[in-house]
């Protein structure tokens, strides 16, 4: 049985920053769509959403890359983390299957 002090699980890290940076970016589109919707009904424009939508995540991606630098580097970071343990379980594994202790 495994030392679960010894190998904590890094996927749990992983998918919480995954989530927060997925839903911070999929909360920037929706206020970027509003702003875009909102702005041409200011000026009298009716855009649809489906237009405002497509210029909001183009907008989105590179302004996500200044916004949220931070939690980009938390999922990077989670992702080396769980690469890592990956690449150990399976050098214990080999080292196992070959009879080394």
């Amino acid at each position: 049985m495994a030392d679960t002090s010894e190998h904590t699980n890094p996927g749990r890290g992983l998918a919480a920053s995954l989530g927060l940076y997925t839903l911070a970016r999929l909360l920037l589109v929706a206020v970027i769509a509003a702003v875009i919707v909102g702005g041409g009904l200011l000026f009298g424009v009716q855009v649809p959403i489906l237009v405002a939508l497509v210029f909001a995540v183009l907008i989105a991606l590179p302004l996500s890359l200044v916004l949220f630098k931070n939690l980009r580097r938390q999922v990077n970071e989670g992702i080396a983390a769980v690469d890592e343990k990956r690449r150990r379980d399976k050098a214990e594994l080999r080292a196992k299957l070959r009879g080394d202790a």
